[in-house]
């Protein structure tokens, strides 16, 4: 199974309509977005439900629902518990331990879905453009992990020029430990057929699971100290709330 999907119209579509949201025109990132995750995923879904249709549309809008009504798992993480050990691979396909990414001072790491994910792309970037100065200046850190291939995390990389550590969780063996794991539902992996697109082309194990996009806050000794999951994958977690759970950790100065 081939791990580079071919581009279709539909996800060209997304790319232009992902664009338009955030302002980049399609490639690079500007200076900045000067709005926040929430409306620029308002503006993406102006556009993008324009290109595909009521019927899509509607697929994804139920799912989306159905996420919202199960709530967070039981399973997952919660604040005070140490992270586990993990095995992580590079954009270069380099084996990296999650303990040796983790800062001093801090670090935040992020659960994202892939490079296919448009609600990813926006929110990486936006972490690029406004996060990653705050917490450089904080001294904290900022790792992003998902479970596609090293080269979907390349392309993450190049698309949103994330000058940030961008890693691989294969088979989700991270995800799974901190009880994140979800996978789209048949009505959604149906639309993403009628859209020339599997997730499991994208994911290094050719599964379709993927993360509950998440940020986990963790201190210098590698404990979680903040949680913030998002069963509605269309739903992020603002910088300005990232920055609060990170000033907390660091307290008062």
């Amino acid at each position: 199974m081939s791990t580079h999907p071919t581009p279709t119209s539909a996800t060209t579509a997304t790319a232009t309509a992902t664009a338009d949201a955030t302002g980049t025109g399609g490639t690079g990132t500007g200076t900045g977005t000067g709005t926040t995750i929430a409306e620029q995923v308002r503006t993406f879904d102006e556009g993008f439900s324009a290109q595909i249709g009521p019927e899509l549309t509607a697929t994804f809008a139920g799912e989306q629902a159905d996420l919202r009504a199960a709530g967070v798992p039981a399973t997952a993480v919660t604040e005070g518990t140490p992270l586990p050990d993990a095995r992580l691979l590079d954009p270069t396909g380099s084996e990296v331990a999650l303990a040796g990414v983790l800062g001093d001072s801090g670090t935040v790491l992020v659960f994202y879905r892939g490079a296919w994910c448009p609600y990813c792309n926006i929110t990486l970037r936006t972490y690029q453009q406004e996060l990653l100065p705050a917490l450089r200046e904080r001294g904290v850190g900022l790792v992003a992990i998902s479970p596609q291939t090293p080269d979907g995390s390349e392309r993450a990389v190049e698309g949103g020029e994330l000058a940030f550590t961008v890693l691989s969780d294969p088979g989700n063996a991270l995800v799974r430990e901190l009880g994140l794991l979800t996978e789209p539902s048949a009505d959604a992996q149906g639309a993403h057929a009628q859209l020339g697109f599997d997730v499991a082309d994208s994911n290094a194990d050719a599964s379709r699971e993927v993360p509950y996009p998440t940020v986990l806050v963790v201190d210098g000794g590698g404990v979680v100290r903040s949680v913030d999951v998002h069963v509605d994958y269309t739903t992020r977690t603002e910088v300005a709330d990232v920055l609060t759970a990170v000033d907390a950790l660091r307290g008062p100065r």
